[in-house]
């Protein structure tokens, strides 16, 4: 469905962008079907003690975003009494980050320059993986980018119309639950397989498996 709304872009300078594992399965269908690149943004999630909600969320170049959901004065208490945890945790998560580039197949900045990059996720909450990207890609000059996903949250979609040139959301739910929720079948192939789902694409940087996530 995501990629008949993307027929346009049909073998064209096109590269597909997942936000998440979840979104690896989602972006190699439109991959597939647009005749395009897919790659991946390594992230991973910062969280404080007792909190729910991500304190912030770091890329693997170690791109640091945080959640706009706390306030300046919020963040600079957090970070005041949590400065150590916060600092433990961001040296754990490159690590992690770090050890899983090996598998290869993950965004290379340079390779995005005077393209239309398409972010795809399986599912967003509140956009806080949208700002990363966001933060991510300044440094690249993109010639169009979309945000695409099948299910979001109001506030996610807020988030989408301010980094995306052009948005694809086909249900926007008022009250989001968990993303899994969503899905009849949440079996998500470990990062090996994703990495072989990624460089298998007929159009990859350097070369030339596919699985089905079914939304309900």
């Amino acid at each position: 469905m995501l990629a008949k709304k993307l027929e346009q872009y049909k073998q064209s300078n096109t590269t597909i962008v997942a936000l998440s594992p979840g979104a690896v399965i989602i972006g190699a269908q439109i991959a597939m079907q647009l005749h395009s690149a897919l790659t991946m943004l390594l992230t991973e999630n910062i969280v404080l003690p007792g909190e729910n909600d991500a304190l912030a969320v770091i890329a693997s170049n170690n791109t640091f975003t945080y959640n706009d959901k706390f306030s300046t004065g919020e963040l600079e208490e957090m970070r005041s009494e949590y400065l150590g945890v916060i600092e433990g945790q961001r040296i754990e998560k490159l690590h992690k980050l770090h050890a899983l580039l090996g598998h290869g197949g993950e965004i290379h900045r340079e390779l995005l320059q005077r393209r239309t990059v398409i972010l795809v996720s399986d599912g967003l909450s509140s956009g806080l993986s949208l700002d990363l990207a966001s933060d991510y890609l300044k440094p690249v000059r993109v010639n169009k980018l979309i945000v695409v996903t099948p299910i979001a949250s109001i506030q996610a979609v807020d988030k989408m119309h301010l980094v995306g040139d052009e948005i694809i959301c086909l249900s926007v739910l008022e009250n989001y639950m968990d993303t899994n929720h969503y899905y009849d079948d949440n079996n998500i192939p470990p990062m090996d397989d994703l990495m072989k789902i990624i460089t298998s694409m007929p159009v990859h940087w350097d070369t030339s498996a596919h699985s089905d996530r079914r939304f309900l």
